[in-house]
């Protein structure tokens, strides 16, 4: 009888034991849940983005005071700034090919803002081809290619030569301000073509890029320009925070030339020392693993100097002067 008064005490015992874990633990759980939301409020926080006063575009002014240029700039503000991985790569990317841009431009006269075009034509994506068949960095399609001088066939495509289809690209830009003297107007016929912009220009009796009614992917085409320039041109004021060593680095580069027909582009890689990958990325314009050139044409290919493969020389390289310094990463 006693043994069994004990067992029924232990189990009462284990009862209430249990009857108080389970208490706890469904006392505890909106304390748990009420701490994480307050964590939640306390550490997540999304700002708007500040837009400057006065923002000029190839030293055109932008009317940010209108209600619909400010609100058009707003958007692609906010949309660049909190698209975190695509922004983050095209600032890596822009140390590496804006060098190789910008002196293009100056050197034929066109605004060094006109670099940005390049970011929302490709992403600074060499081998970028749209749906439309607009190919390389600028954004080509065949016809206009050829037009500005580009060589487009089953061998060459100097659609993916950034040196030569930048030069194309200034020659249209040069021929769209030449119709509209307005470097705001002539970029954005770079995105739907001369013609179209002329006939809005001329059905809507303005001139003017900020009061065209376009569509859609052209009336947001300078605005997000405007706003890669912003981003771009000042990533601190964005939130975003590089050391010199998260960019893509330049890589210093030597010419070849070359004047007869290659029948292997494997064998003539290795011959400098380079395997067939590195020739193709240096040089996406060789579009079969051979090339014709019964003409004797004098091509240039682009070849990465003796050493410069690997990021130790490459960061060797680079000046020790940040691109990026934040002034402190906790505040």
């Amino acid at each position: 009888m006693i043994f069994k008064k004990i067992f029924l005490f232990i189990l009462f015992l284990a009862t209430i034991a249990l009857f108080m874990v389970c208490f706890n633990f469904s006392t505890n759980k909106p304390d748990s849940d009420t701490d994480y939301q307050k964590a939640f409020y306390k550490n997540y926080k999304i700002f708007s983005v500040e837009i400057p006063d006065s923002i000029d575009f190839a030293g055109e002014k932008v009317e940010t005071n209108r209600y619909d240029v400010r609100e058009g700039i707003d958007r692609e503000l906010l949309v660049n700034t909190y698209w975190q991985s695509q922004t983050l790569m095209l600032i890596k990317k822009a140390f590496r090919w804006f060098p190789i841009i910008e002196p293009i431009l100056k050197k034929n006269g066109i605004p060094e803002d006109f670099k940005y075009l390049a970011v929302a034509e490709s992403g600074l994506t060499n081998n970028m081809i749209s749906s439309a068949g607009a190919t390389g960095m600028w954004q080509f399609i065949k016809e206009s290619a050829i037009k500005y001088g580009l060589e487009v066939n089953d061998y060459i495509d100097e659609r993916y030569n950034v040196e030569k289809s930048t030069l194309a690209a200034c020659k249209y830009i040069k021929e769209a301000y030449a119709i509209y003297k307005s470097w705001t107007m002539a970029a954005a016929s770079y995105n739907v073509g001369i013609g179209s912009i002329s006939k809005s220009i001329e059905f809507q009796k303005t001139n003017n890029y900020y009061d065209l009614y376009l569509n859609s992917e052209t009336a947001r085409y300078v605005y997000r320009i405007i706003a890669l320039k912003l981003i771009l041109g000042n990533p601190k004021d964005y939130g975003f925070f590089l050391r010199l060593k998260d960019l893509y680095p330049p890589i210093p580069t030597r010419t070849v030339k070359v004047d007869s027909s290659i029948k292997d582009l494997v064998s003539f890689a290795k011959n400098f020392n380079l395997n067939y990958k590195i020739l193709k990325d240096f040089n996406l314009w060789l579009r079969k693993s051979s090339l014709e050139n019964i003409s004797g044409k004098t091509y240039y290919f682009t070849l990465p100097k003796e050493g410069f493969i690997t990021y130790d020389s490459l960061q060797a390289n680079m000046s020790d002067e940040p691109f990026l310094s934040p002034d402190s990463l906790n505040e």
